[in-house]
């Protein structure tokens, strides 16, 4: 073929075919309508995946192989009906989600991150490493991701929490957003990122470009890129966090720090950034700063005291999300970081806590209960806004 098909030719060219006498006597009407709708897939989607990536309620895509796919619906696993044909096609599908965003995956370098058209985050691996076969993962996002109100509504957090928090952002507190896998990070500092003053100029970097802040008019999107199969041109989230800061961002947004990276964003909270947001990996606020150790620990030898001091004063808010038991997922607290103690340790205040108070129909019942008062108060004294007792 000369040229690609429109999407208009490529229908005529399969209704062709399956107009023909010997499948229109074989087939019903309904048979065919969904087979010229696979075919379609097969050329132009992820074959038989367009089915579970129409479906809204699908958060999730898991394939274990090109025979064994899973979703997660409404909050719970289950098995796909359908499968790939072969290891081939799915494999084949693989490379054509990595070509769309310059990315390469193949047996010397079998693991790569890369994203869908929509926004939804994609993780391969593939043999040697993965033994079943090819591994795709695919997290949906939405088309219109919730924003606070929606979070609001959905029970993540109470109303005049989040205008605690917008009072936060606008007066520039640095905030780093913690949580397991997910809960509901990316969502939440998505939402967050809302407050930001529309006149601003702020910088995004991410491993995969999810972050839509489509309310800042001066915003620089930047995506890291994985090292070439000659182990050239790779270039970092350390790497962009570094170049960000040379072309005057009022504040960074980074999707995830995981690695020495933590460093950097601390550097640039504390060298007039203020208002940066960020989130990681963690099981409780706590063990997000001792995360944040270890990982600049990973780039650089620094006395565990300077690192700590850099932590304490590079970052004032910890917001803790987490999922339920039920599978809901809320702000299970928001903590102050005020310092460093006798011993050295990052302190936190908690400011607001999570508190249970029952089961309704299924689904956990509580509130998130102000703990303690906001004790560094300068940002918002300079900012002009005053919280409400």
């Amino acid at each position: 073929m000369t040229r690609e098909l429109t999407d208009d030719e490529l229908y005529a060219s399969i209704d062709e075919v399956l107009m023909m006498p010997q499948y229109r006597k074989q087939f019903s009407v309904r048979v065919l309508t969904q087979l010229r709708q696979a075919l379609y897939d097969s050329f132009r989607r992820l074959d038989v995946l367009s089915e579970a990536l129409d479906d809204p309620e699908v958060t999730e895509i898991m394939v274990n192989g090109y025979d064994q796919i899973y979703v997660e619906k409404q909050g719970e696993l289950v098995r796909f009906p359908k499968a790939f044909s072969s290891q081939e096609k799915l494999e084949d599908v693989i490379q054509q989600i990595v070509a769309k965003v310059n990315r390469r995956v193949n047996e010397a370098n079998p693991m790569a991150d890369a994203r869908l058209e929509d926004g939804s985050r994609v993780n391969i691996i593939l043999p040697p490493i993965a033994l079943n076969g090819p591994i795709l993962t695919i997290r949906r996002f939405a088309k219109h991701p919730p924003d606070m109100h929606q979070l609001i509504k959905w029970g993540a957090l109470s109303e005049d929490v989040a205008q605690f928090l917008a009072n936060l952002v606008r007066a520039r507190y640095n905030i780093f957003i913690s949580g397991g896998t997910g809960s509901g990070k990316t969502t939440f500092l998505g939402a967050l990122a809302e407050y930001i003053p529309d006149q601003e100029r702020v910088v995004t970097i991410e491993d995969s470009a999810e972050l839509r802040l489509y309310h800042i008019q001066n915003l620089v999107r930047l995506e890291s890129r994985n090292a070439s199969q000659e182990g050239k041109y790779e270039v970092t989230i350390r790497d962009l966090i570094r170049n960000s800061l040379r072309i005057r961002p009022d504040r960074i947004v980074v999707g995830e720090v995981r690695d020495a990276a933590a460093l950097d964003m601390l550097q640039a909270m504390n060298t007039g950034h203020d208002g940066s947001l960020s989130t990681g990996h963690a099981n409780s606020a706590q063990d997000m700063m001792t995360r944040l150790e270890t990982m600049v620990l990973m780039g650089v030898e620094l006395p565990l005291a300077a690192i700590r001091g850099q932590i304490a004063s590079a970052i004032d808010i910890v917001i803790h999300l987490g999922r339920l038991r039920d599978r809901s997922r809320k702000v299970l607290s928001i903590q102050e970081v005020t310092g460093l103690d006798e011993k050295g340790n990052v302190t936190l205040s908690v400011l607001y806590q999570f508190q249970e108070t029952g089961v309704v129909d299924g689904k956990i019942t509580g509130k998130l209960e102000a703990v303690h008062s906001l004790k560094n108060c300068e940002k918002l004294k300079s900012a002009g806004i005053v919280l409400s007792s």
